[in-house]
């Protein structure tokens, strides 16, 4: 199977992270490479690590230039995907990287985009009870934000098992600049960024904070309130996340276990034979260097009896787990390939 695939939004970070990732896919041609102001640039001066594709030239981004591939990548500013969108053939498998297509609530998209909601896609997030039966043959996929990645894959397994109460989970995370996208922003730059953290999007203005609900609601049955607070790291990829949840009363240690050692097992269960969840060994905590570059993430918990939470942390990279490699991997199940073709890249150390 060879599958001809266009990527707009190829300028930006995400965008490049997908043609990165499809460069290196055994089955894909890639055809049109898009872009909106930088349209007539040859892609090598401003993605100069693509080094196979340094030579192809940017066109705009019109439905005309990716109409007639089998895939369409949309790597473009919320609001923009729509309206793309919605002019593609039926028959073209869309997945739209950005926001417009991932909430189920239209007052909730209405509240944090300011804007009227172009409807709900499935959800390309694999590991989620139910996702890869979504994801089977669908034609058009919304690739989470990267924040609810690492916040989702950090507690769906505590409220899968009904091990956690809905109404106290707070997560904090941590990110690279990356995740702000390649626009020049004078707090992301250099001088700004260096040695310094900084939290933004607080008291729950952040707008991943609905799809992370929505997420955990959905895996739980109940109606699950997040606190979530982002925070910009030094350093240009990566997430690193810490989220927090009260045990259920009604949870108990199975026979011949203490409670820490039943809820460790249930993560340990859920992501047995997910290929790209690892949890991690006793001990060792996830660090966002060990992700780089791959569609990994790296997962550990801690039960502390002082208060009864449990404590997961999660590190993956924004760009690939949270972004391109989620994409990739969408992309696959929904045609029927491998779901880890492309994807078996290891992370880069030092």
């Amino acid at each position: 199977m060879t599958i001809s695939v266009a990527v707009s939004g190829a300028s930006g970070y995400a965008g490049g992270e997908v043609l990165r990732l499809l460069a290196s896919h055994p089955d894909v041609t890639i055809g049109a490479i898009t872009a909106h102001s930088n349209a007539g640039a040859r892609l090598g001066e401003l993605q100069p690590h693509l080094h196979a594709l340094a030579d192809r030239i940017l066109v705009d981004t019109t439905v005309e230039n990716l109409a007639g591939h089998d895939v369409v990548f949309l790597a473009l500013p919320h609001g923009k995907s729509a309206a793309v969108a919605a002019q593609l053939p039926a028959e073209t498998l869309v997945i739209d990287a950005g926001a417009d297509h991932r909430l189920q609530d239209s007052a909730e998209w209405e509240k944090f985009y300011g804007s009227p909601h172009a409807g709900t896609w499935p959800y390309g997030l694999p590991e989620l009870p139910g996702a890869r039966e979504k994801l089977h043959g669908a034609k058009r996929i919304a690739v989470p934000g990267c924040y609810p990645t690492s916040s989702l894959l950090a507690l769906l397994p505590g409220f899968s098992a009904g091990a956690l109460l809905p109404d106290d989970v707070v997560i904090v995370a941590a990110s690279g600049t990356s995740g702000a996208g390649k626009a020049a922003k004078i707090n992301l730059i250099g001088a700004e960024v260096m040695g310094s953290m900084s939290p933004y999007g607080v008291g729950g203005g952040h707008r991943h904070t609905p799809e992370i609900q929505q997420g955990l609601s959905n895996a739980s049955g109940l109606d699950v309130r997040v606190s979530f607070t982002p925070t910009l790291a030094p350093m240009s990829r990566g997430i690193l996340t810490t989220a927090t949840a009260k045990v259920s009363p009604g949870f108990a240690a199975a026979e011949g276990m203490d409670l820490a050692a039943t809820l460790r097992q249930a993560w340990v269960d859920a992501y047995a034979d997910e290929p790209f969840v690892r949890v991690l060994p006793e001990g060792r905590w996830p660090s966002t260097k060990s992700v780089q570059g791959s569609n990994y993430a790296a997962l550990q918990i801690a039960y502390d009896p002082n208060v009864n939470r449990v404590i997961a942390c999660c590190a993956i990279d924004n760009l690939t787990k949270g972004t391109a490699g989620g994409a990739v991997q969408s992309m696959n199940i929904a045609l029927g390939l491998a779901e880890t073709t492309g994807l078996t890249l290891q992370g880069v150390a030092p």
